[in-house]
């Protein structure tokens, strides 16, 4: 029971570090919840703050849930593994930190799905980059990838372990329960189309 508090706890302190903020506050001393879709992931860092921004953001939301998934692993096996990557999802979109005004956990749940199988990762990313190519919206382009991942997993790449199953359904209800508004702008024609800063 002790290394189950001590994953969830190390999984969700690490899921308040928010590369938006870092980033936002190191490059432009300004706090991105103030701007943009007031959200700190990757997508609002890219549109506020340009590219190299939006990137770095990325990597420091997919590193620490990497990170979070090792400790996981180390503590309780794949389970651990799958501990982590639920709260470390959880404490990237309601940080307390940060007063549980964080992001989306789009790049903490690639993170997850990176460190536990690098092909259904990869597979992502396609998925993603062609949506995003097609709509130009990555608001639909991060619902639809985290949804697609769980019968891509089960079909393609025969996971057909229950725990894993549902810690993919669950990030996938998460990431549509973050983008809620997202979803009512898509429906009324109205949800911005990605333009990335300079």
């Amino acid at each position: 029971m002790f290394k189950f508090i001590i994953c969830i706890a190390i999984a969700y302190l690490l899921g308040n570090i928010s590369g938006g903020m870092i980033f936002g506050k190191l490059l432009f001393n300004k706090d991105i919840r103030d701007y943009g879709s007031k959200n700190a992931g990757t997508t609002n860092a890219l549109r506020v703050f340009g590219l190299k921004a939006g990137v770095l953001t990325f990597i420091i939301d997919v590193l620490k849930s990497i990170l979070a998934c090792f400790i996981g692993m180390k503590l309780l096996g794949l389970y651990g593994v799958l501990l982590a990557g639920i709260f470390v999802v959880l404490g990237h979109n309601w940080p307390v930190f940060l007063n549980f005004k964080g992001g989306k956990g789009i790049a903490s749940s690639f993170g997850f799905i990176m460190f536990l199988d690098y092909k259904i990762a990869i597979v992502a990313i396609l998925i993603f980059v062609t949506i995003v190519i097609l709509s130009k919206y990555i608001s639909l382009a991060s619902m639809l990838t985290t949804t697609l991942v769980l019968p891509i997993s089960y079909i393609f790449f025969v996971y057909r372990n229950f725990y894993v199953l549902s810690t993919f359904f669950l990030l996938a209800s998460l990431s549509i329960y973050r983008h809620k508004s997202n979803i009512v702008r898509l429906i009324n024609g109205n949800e911005n189309k990605i333009k990335i800063k300079k």
